[in-house]
């Protein structure tokens, strides 16, 4: 790793953090069993949307677009 290019620490970071997150997604989809949770549409609207909001925001970072961060809560 001493003597990596950018590009290889990009790729290594990169596919390391996105299969993490998707990991998270699918733990997240997990809340979904309503035997084990109870959850309204509204929730479902702020969860999707704080995760839409931030894709975006983070996509608009490799674009060279500023964006806000913000911490998500139900409340």
């Amino acid at each position: 790793m001493a003597n990596e290019t950018k590009r290889e620490r990009f790729v290594r970071i990169a596919e390391a953090r996105t299969n993490k997150i998707l990991e998270m997604m699918r733990l997240l989809g997990n809340c979904s069993s309503k035997g084990n949770y109870e959850y309204t549409e509204e929730d479902i609207r702020k969860i999707f949307g704080a995760l839409e909001r931030e894709l975006k925001n983070t996509k608009n970072k490799f674009l060279g677009i500023d964006a806000k961060e913000e911490r998500f809560t139900l409340d």
